[in-house]
C-alpha cells in the first residue's frame, strides 16, 4: 500500500459488502460479548445498520469517495442506535470530509488521524477506557508508522488490541456501571472495530 489505491465504485462495493458481511457473519458474537458487560444489543445493531449500508451499496458505491464515506456514516447513526451508531457514523463521516480520492498510506494515516479525534471528542473518551477507541488508536499508529506488508499486519495489529480490553476496567459506556465486574471480557465495540479492519483489509490487500 506504498501507492495510492484509487477507490473507484467497483472497490467500494466490494469493501462495503465485505465489511457487512463481516459483520453479519459475527453479530451473535457481538451480542454475547455485549450481553456480559453491555445492554447485549451490539450485534443486533450493527447488524440492522450494515444491512442497511449493503442494501443501498450499489448508489453508495457510486457516489465519490467522500460522499460515500458520508453516507455510510450517515445510514449508521440513524439505523445502529446506542452509543455505537454515532460513534462509528462520526468515524466514517469525518474519514469522508479529510480523505482524498486517492489514499496512499500517509494521506489515510492523516484522515484516520482525524477520524479518531472526532469519535473521542464525541464519546468523550481516550483509549485504555475498554471502548472502540482502543482498537481505534492501535489503528491509527500502525497507520502513521507505515512499512511493508502493512494490510497483512493491520488485521493482528486489531485482534491484539481488542484483546488488550479483556482486562481493562471499563471506564466509559454501560460497562463502567459494572466497575471491577467489567474486567475479563472484550469489550463489543473494540471487537467490531476488530471485525471490520480485517474484512476491510482482506479485500484492500487482495
Amino acid at each position: 500500500m506504498s501507492e495510492a489505491i484509487a477507490i473507484d465504485a467497483g472497490l467500494m462495493r466490494q469493501l462495503i459488502d465485505a465489511v457487512a458481511d463481516a459483520i453479519v457473519a459475527h453479530s451473535e458474537e457481538l451480542t454475547a460479548l455485549d450481553q456480559a458487560i453491555g445492554d447485549g444489543d451490539h450485534g443486533i445493531n450493527m447488524k440492522r445498520g450494515f444491512e442497511a449500508v449493503q442494501a443501498d451499496a450499489g448508489k453508495i458505491a457510486e457516489k465519490p469517495l467522500a460522499e460515500a464515506l458520508g453516507a455510510i456514516g450517515m445510514t449508521l447513526v440513524m439505523k445502529v442506535g446506542g452509543a455505537s451508531g454515532p460513534l462509528y457514523g462520526t468515524l466514517f463521516m469525518t474519514l469522508g470530509k479529510t480523505v482524498g480520492a486517492a489514499t496512499d498510506v500517509a494521506g489515510l494515516a492523516a484522515a484516520f488521524a482525524q477520524a479518531v479525534d472526532a469519535v473521542k471528542a464525541r464519546g468523550r473518551s481516550e483509549p485504555g477506557q475498554k471502548t472502540m477507541l482502543d482498537v481505534l488508536v492501535p489503528m491509527q499508529h500502525a497507520l502513521r508508522a507505515g512499512g511493508a506488508d502493512l494490510l497483512n499486519r493491520l488485521p493482528t495489529v486489531a485482534a491484539q488490541a481488542a484483546e488488550a480490553t479483556v482486562p481493562m476496567r471499563a471506564i466509559r459506556g454501560r460497562a463502567s456501571f459494572l466497575g471491577e465486574r467489567s474486567i475479563g471480557h472484550m469489550d463489543p465495540g473494540a471487537r467490531s472495530a476488530c471485525v471490520m479492519v480485517t474484512a476491510a483489509c482482506r479485500v484492500l490487500g487482495g
